[in-house]
């Protein structure tokens, strides 16, 4: 007897899982060519993702302006809580140097990722970290990767102390009392009457912080402080002169600008733009400057703790400690010295700094507060976020005391 054999197709009622797939694209300054090249990427990675019918659309994560080589960049640590999360399965990314120019930040992240069970795809050198090859060809590139940001970077710094000696500005943007437009400074006739008159005062007896109480009630622009009077007041470039390279970058990872202490040349040039105060008038005002160091009383040269460990996420300024009724917070020094419109970010109160600094004292390198209720805790050998939220107090009569 024949067998009769029938067929039964199966009808598939569900589709085959998707993978969830997000990209992440960064350039590395503002410029307009540079936002150009970063608008191209977001548009290319959405239309790759969503045409292939085995990938779920996840979003494109881009950080505009900001190096490869710092952890701290707002879109990069949400596509790393994104995945950590369960919300991502893999990362589409255009090379190892978009991802990260920092080879152990680069090979933290991966590792931490594929612990995971999460993907990361560079897209130029064709590596899936999730194949067998896939680190040993990272760690490489990453090598090369990190070695040609040195070589960028030592090509910049040359440029700059050429520019330097031939008593060229560079990066200055904004000054109290000028018009700055591509490094050339025109007076502003509204605020430069308001320097001269800071100028006139302080020589005339009136104080630094006596200055800023009646700047702030004027509602002179910026927020004013006897600490940012002084600045003005010691600024050579109000008697037409400039001093190049007050500062540096100390390094081409972490790109942190520190004061210029003889470590290299500093370069005076006199009569470099248009002057707002009389050399006579600054003289003067040097001398009363000095006076009142000399009689004022000595602060404790004993550094806090926390001193440069904590750091604002949105604008890479240090935080400054403060006290307010009592009690002492950490403030971001744009924050407290330019006013909120500068940088938003939130004051942390010392006590929720501190019992980090006791657990982690020994490997702490620095806290970062991301601006979203996180602080970055990064340490010698790992990096972790903690959540954190500031409660106000409340005052007798039951209402709550601002931010």
């Amino acid at each position: 007897m024949a067998l009769d054999i029938e067929i039964i197709e199966t009808k598939n009622t569900k589709s085959l899982k998707q993978h969830k797939v997000a990209a992440y694209a960064r350039v590395s300054t503002e410029k307009d060519t540079m936002l150009h090249s970063l608008s191209a990427q977001v548009s290319y990675y959405s239309k790759l993702i969503q045409s292939n019918p085995s990938w779920r659309y996840c979003g494109v994560y881009s950080d505009n302006g900001l190096t490869g080589t710092k952890e701290n960049r707002p879109e990069f640590q949400r596509l790393l809580k994104d995945c950590l999360d369960g919300k991502i399965d893999m990362i589409i990314t255009k090379s190892i140097s978009r991802f990260s120019r920092n080879t152990v930040i680069l090979l933290e992240k991966v590792r931490m990722l594929k612990d995971k069970g999460i993907d990361v795809y560079f897209e130029e050198q064709n590596i899936h970290t999730m194949s067998n090859e896939g680190e040993l060809m990272l760690t490489l590139l990453a090598s090369f990767a990190q070695a040609e940001s040195k070589s960028v970077s030592d090509n910049c710094k040359w440029r700059i102390h050429s520019a330097y000696k031939e008593g060229e500005q560079i990066n200055i943007r904004r000054l109290f009392g000028y018009h700055v437009k591509k490094g050339i400074l025109t007076i502003n006739p509204d605020e430069a009457k308001i320097v001269q008159e800071i100028f006139s005062q302080y020589a005339n007896g009136t104080s630094a912080l006596k200055l800023a109480r009646t700047l702030n009630e004027q509602g002179t622009t910026g927020n004013w402080t006897d600490r940012r009077v002084r600045k003005v007041l010691h600024n050579e470039k109000y008697i037409g002169d400039t001093l190049l390279q007050k500062r540096f970058v100390n390094n081409h990872l972490d790109k942190r600008l520190i004061t210029n202490q003889n470590e290299l040349p500093k370069y005076y040039v006199r009569n470099s733009h248009p002057a707002i105060i009389s050399r006579e008038l600054f003289a003067k005002v040097q001398e009363k400057l000095k006076e009142n160091r000399s009689t004022s009383i000595p602060k404790s040269t004993e550094k806090h703790v926390l001193y440069d460990k904590v750091v604002c996420g949105l604008c890479h300024k240090h935080y400054i400690r403060k006290k307010l009724r009592g009690k002492y917070f950490w403030q971001c020094h744009t924050y407290f010295y330019e006013g909120k419109d500068k940088c938003p970010n939130k004051k942390v109160p010392e006590e929720v700094l501190m019992k980090i600094y006791k657990k982690e004292h020994k490997t702490l390198q620095e806290i970062v507060v991301l601006g979203d209720g996180r602080l970055q805790v990064r340490l010698d050998h790992k990096t972790y976020n903690k959540k954190w939220s500031y409660r106000p107090e409340r005052k007798k009569n039951g209402t709550k005391t601002s931010n």
